[in-house]
């Protein structure tokens, strides 16, 4: 190996081999081509197959040089980065912990010379690593955004006659581009937990719930999904969800895989032996939808779970897990969305029409001047505020249905926030003042609200709320001093099944770089589609992960003046939002088409 060919490798001119850089189905060594050190830019996904491996460090190689390259050899698909270990001093070989945490900054780390430090140590010598920190993975695989400088020291010293690292920070420090290159975002799947209110008929035993983290997408991708998703919940979902795996369950199959027939065995440790089949099946349910995650492009059929002498402890087939598990089931089955038109009636479009139709019930005559609507995510019912902001009525989507006295009054400034449906059946609204707000849920729409308390809020206004269908967590956009953002936060519930308290904590950012979010909306089991703009920037609308990082989904074709937008929670349902052009939508692989010239507040169940 040339000296200069230090750090990654990449293919140039025809090919490069099966060696230093290999690619997916890559079967001989060519004898022509050549290699080159290439930069930290970001890359194509036509390159994803591309396998990147660390050149270890040369004779004679510089304290710059060698941190560069132990920097480069860390973002490698090394299983126990073996390249980067060669840069590091005997004893700190032993000590140093990768899988610590990984710090992602904006570019590759800028490494400076300090020099040597002082004359008791005239062997030793100091590099700087420096950038803005933009987010940090921690040891559980959890995303946190998290924007601030990053500064830490690396020190170096002679070790038979070579310039080697001995002490560093523990984790990884990776640029943007080689984080997204080398991570992918994963759902895991664990099982919401009501608490107080887990008796009701309404919260269901069988709720699965997206907790997403960041796994190397090229490292063994189907083995280290599930043995994440066997360490547990996140810390953010720890306390709201459950997992049916015995504590102390532990992996105990290597190199999983789908077999022919796209079915999945895997052998768990004694913990999982004494589990019930009820539990068993709970088990697979939770290992299926995660491991479907990172398997999109083939459908699992079955997962079979195993003790570790190998005996089938349950199988899950693909038609079970999605009839009594899916966690799509819980939102209802949506085939058309909604809308206030211009006449003031409440409006829906089938897919099986090209021309909105008023809904059955007492919004559809245009009889009541409405501001925003929310339709139960069994389409049973409508929720509407009143167009001063002042009052909400819910009444049924039926004919001959009336709609009654209003539910609930406000004397705010600025009135109700739009209302949101959960799929339990409750009702989601925001009492808005601006000293504060209040955050009220309506058992099934109707009776005396429960008032949920928001710790942290402050004098901080609710703008706008989103419920997830399993009222686990929620989407606020929350208005501080003319600048709004959007935040998720958990529901966590307490007291007793009669008299229960609520409350939504840890409030955290999901698209951070927006200065003012005008709209989101749940697009996902952990996805929300948002629309805003960065500071000084113009309106965009893109989709963000529940964890606050940017969605791998593919990218929106933009549309002018978007006041509100709408997602379903079933991906495959088109976006609809009230833009300028009036009412539009926008189909997978399409472009955005108007639907309405007129109308406003779009929404699909939920």
């Amino acid at each position: 190996m040339r000296p200069w060919a230090r750090g990654r490798l990449a293919r140039t001119g025809a090919a490069l081999g099966c060696g230093a850089l290999l690619l997916a189905g890559c079967a001989s060594m060519p004898d022509s081509g050549d290699m080159q050190a290439v930069d930290q830019s970001p890359r194509a996904d036509a390159d994803s197959q591309v396998r990147v491996y660390g050149v270890p460090p040369q004779d004679g190689a510089q304290p710059t040089e060698i941190v560069s390259g132990f920097l480069d050899a860390t973002t490698s698909d090394e299983v126990d980065f073996s390249t980067a270990v060669q840069y590091l001093a005997k004893s700190t070989k032993k000590t140093w912990r990768p899988f610590s945490a990984t710090k992602v900054l904006q570019q590759r780390p800028k490494a400076d010379p300090v020099g040597q430090a002082n004359r008791e140590d005239p062997n030793g010598y100091t590099v700087t690593l420096s950038g803005n920190q933009v987010a940090t993975v921690d040891r559980n695989h959890a995303y946190t955004p998290e924007e601030k400088a990053y500064k830490q020291s690396v020190h170096l010293t002679k070790e038979d006659g070579q310039w080697r690292i001995d002490r560093l920070p523990d984790g990884l420090v990776l640029g943007q581009s080689d984080f997204q290159r080398i991570y992918r975002s994963v759902n895991k799947y664990y099982f919401a937990d009501y608490k107080s209110e887990a008796q009701s008929s309404k919260a269901g035993k069988n709720v699965l719930v997206a907790d997403p983290v960041y796994l190397r997408q090229r490292i063994d991708p189907i083995t280290a999904s599930v043995a994440a998703l066997l360490e547990g919940p996140t810390n953010w979902l720890n306390q709201v969800t459950a997992s049916a795996f015995p504590t102390g369950t532990r992996l105990k199959s290597s190199g999983l895989s789908l077999d022919d027939s796209n079915a999945l065995k895997v052998r768990l440790g004694k913990g999982a032996a004494g589990a019930t089949p009820g539990q068993c099946r709970r088990m697979a349910a939770q290992l299926f939808f995660t491991v479907q995650d990172i398997t999109r492009a083939s459908k699992l059929s079955e997962v079979e779970l195993q003790d570790e002498g190998g005996s089938r402890l349950c199988v899950l087939s693909q038609d079970r897990a999605n009839s009594e598990f899916a966690p799509r089931k819980h939102i209802g089955r949506p085939a058309q969305e909604y809308w206030i038109a211009a006449d003031q009636k409440v409006v829906s479009m089938p897919d099986t029409t090209t021309e909105p139709r008023p809904v059955r019930g007492p919004f559809g005559t245009g009889k009541t001047a409405l501001s925003s609507i929310a339709v139960s995510r069994g389409e049973s019912s409508v929720a509407g505020v009143s167009a001063d902001g002042r009052s909400l009525y819910v009444a049924a989507l039926d004919y001959g249905a009336e709609r009654g006295p209003a539910v609930l009054h406000s004397t705010a400034e600025n009135g109700l926030s739009a209302p949101s449906w959960d799929g339990l059946g409750d009702l989601w609204i925001a009492d808005r003042s601006d000293k504060g707000s209040r955050l009220l849920r309506l058992r099934e729409g109707k009776g005396t609200p429960d008032v949920v308390t928001v710790p942290g809020l402050g004098d901080r206004r609710i703008k706008a709320i989103k419920v997830a269908s399993d009222g686990i967590r929620i989407a606020v956009l929350v208005e501080d001093k003319g600048r709004t953002t959007l935040q998720l936060g958990r529901v966590e519930r307490g007291g007793t099944a009669q008299h229960p308290t609520l409350s939504v904590e840890e409030m955290r950012p999901v698209a951070p770089q927006l200065e003012d979010v005008v709209a989101a909306s749940w697009a996902g089991g952990s996805r929300l589609v948002v629309v805003g703009r960065q500071s000084g920037g113009v309106q965009q609308m893109q989709f963000m992960e529940t964890d606050g990082s940017a969605s791998s989904a593919q990218t929106l074709p933009g549309v002018s003046g978007v006041k509100a937008v709408t997602a379903s929670e079933d991906e495959n349902r088109p976006l609809v939002a009230d833009g300028a052009e009036g009412i539009v939508r926008l189909p997978q692989d399409a472009n955005w088409k108007t639907v309405a010239k007129e109308g406003k507040a779009p929404v699909y169940p939920g």
